[in-house]
């Protein structure tokens, strides 16, 4: 995570099969960021892509907590698991390739177009995995002016 005195901070907590809760934390990020009066193409990917991170972590894992970052150059969101882990992420990559069980996909989730969606809503984007134990995702969205730090 950035350690960048000036950004806003806000952390939403995300638990493992929590539905009824779902997409509260991408919602709440949406209204942040258009109280803060950022552009509504950026708003609108970032709300998207942090949805997706959302519905991963209460399908996938044992929960975990999305933190977003936003400061006058970009929008930084990181979306951290407990469990466990992806085992191939280049396959996890593929649109449609989805290990969501089948109770899951008859609820209409799982259809394998998470990460890239996230992938193709950001500016910037990054998996860290260790089976096991979690996974790491980074997204940032360049403002005006932005220049993303790879860290």
């Amino acid at each position: 995570m950035d350690n960048n005195s000036s950004a806003i901070n806000y952390t939403f907590s995300i638990e493992k099969n929590d539905f009824s809760r779902a997409g509260q934390a991408s919602s709440k990020l949406k209204k942040i960021l258009m109280q803060l009066g950022i552009d509504s193409t950026i708003t609108r990917r970032a709300a998207i892509a942090t949805y997706e991170a959302e519905m991963n972590i209460v399908i996938h894992s044992e929960g975990g907590a999305i933190i977003m970052q936003v400061n006058p150059e970009l929008i930084a969101i990181y979306a951290e698991d407990r469990g466990p882990g992806i085992d191939d992420i280049e396959l996890a990559m593929h649109e449609g390739y989805s290990t969501a069980p089948d109770w899951i996909r008859e609820m209409g989730f799982g259809a394998g177009m998470g990460l890239s969606n996230m992938k193709r809503c950001s500016d910037y984007f990054n998996i860290d995995t260790k089976k096991g134990a979690y996974t790491k995702v980074t997204m940032k969205f360049l403002l005006q002016g932005g220049v993303v730090d790879k860290n």
